[in-house]
């Protein structure tokens, strides 16, 4: 697989990343299985895939557990990334940036990890009640231990400000990175980008790009919708957060699949075994070459075929084609 290197720490990736998030929490529980994502996580070392994303909240932890579980034997391949700064309570979430929470919640997650050393260590979100100077520091603090090799910043979600303009949806974001540059490099960013969420595209890629800073793309599949493999109407576990977003109601899911058929018009231009999905992860990663989607799954086939989507080459007339899309549509609250 082609590689990529992002951040002011020359951080050494595969072009495609694995989120590991669904494995165990919040999507479709039902088809959760430990020994199956056990799999997965094998069979995305196995294609290439060195960059694992998780978090200590997601589970919580059993994620860092799971992923945990495939580096005690190979370590080696793999480029981890985890974060720390929220707490799951029951049925909230809250952010905890204090200096003291922060070397604790890494000591926990080196062991939970069963490693020495953690690749890239992301701030889930800032505290409101701690300058994030301070958290920061205490996280540049574990980099001089030699516990963390890099850091990483956690952009604040495009639905959260999507009353705004695209310009300024991630102003907030870019305000805060400006601050923590100045106590230690941001390596990396990590922030929704997707075919139907563009909004980093305005100001917050252009400014990893102007610093060498990396940008891991969340969600670059749509949260599923753009693999082309959901129903409108399908519906979702009552646990799967997909089940309250304005996007996948039956109506919405209906009123965009033309973006679905773009990405299956250019898919078909590629080849017959070329999926919408290998297309949209294609399109992240024309974006540039600081850019790495992580693409969340569960299962062996789909943790492939994405692999596979670094061996897409988009032209230009698929490029502008997939521009020329209709926007999504979605009731925001």
């Amino acid at each position: 697989m082609e590689r990529r290197t992002i951040g002011a720490a020359a951080l050494d990736v595969g072009a495609v990343g694995l989120g590991c998030m669904p494995m165990n929490w919040a999507y479709s529980c039902s088809q959760q299985r430990g020994d199956r994502s056990l799999r997965t996580v094998h069979s995305a070392l196995d294609a290439g895939v060195s960059l694992l994303d998780t978090a200590d909240m997601y589970g919580p932890f059993t994620n860092e557990l799971l992923v945990g579980r495939a580096l005690k034997e190979r370590r080696a391949e793999a480029f981890v990334s985890t974060k720390c700064g929220l707490l799951v309570g029951d049925q909230h979430v809250v952010a905890n940036g204090r200096p003291g929470y922060v070397r604790r919640a890494c000591d926990a997650s080196l062991r939970r990890l069963q490693t020495d050393v953690i690749d890239l260590y992301q701030l889930h979100r800032a505290d409101p009640e701690v300058p994030v100077e301070e958290t920061w520091g205490a996280m540049a603090d574990l980099v001089s231990a030699g516990k963390v090799r890099a850091l990483g910043f956690c952009a604040v979600g495009a639905r959260a400000a999507r009353r705004g303009t695209a310009a300024d949806v991630f102003e907030g974001t870019i305000r805060q990175l400006e601050r923590i540059q100045q106590v230690f490099p941001v390596s990396a960013v990590e922030a929704e980008l997707s075919v139907w969420s563009p909004e980093a595209l305005a100001r917050l890629l252009p400014w990893c790009e102007a610093r060498g800073v990396g940008f891991l793309a969340a969600m670059p599949l749509g949260n599923g919708f753009l693999t082309g493999t959901l129903t409108p109407g399908g519906g979702f576990e009552p646990d799967d957060p997909r089940a309250r977003h304005p996007r996948f109601t039956a109506e919405m899911m209906a009123s965009n699949q033309p973006l679905v058929a773009g990405l299956r018009r250019v898919a078909a231009r590629h080849g017959e075994d070329v999926t919408p999905a290998q297309v949209a992860l294609a399109w992240a990663l024309a974006q540039g070459p600081h850019v790495v989607p992580i693409p969340g799954a569960k299962r062996e086939h789909w943790v492939v075929e994405n692999a596979r989507a670094a061996e897409l080459a988009l032209t230009a007339g698929d490029l502008a084609e997939i521009a020329g899309l209709p926007g999504p549509r979605g009731s925001w609250d």
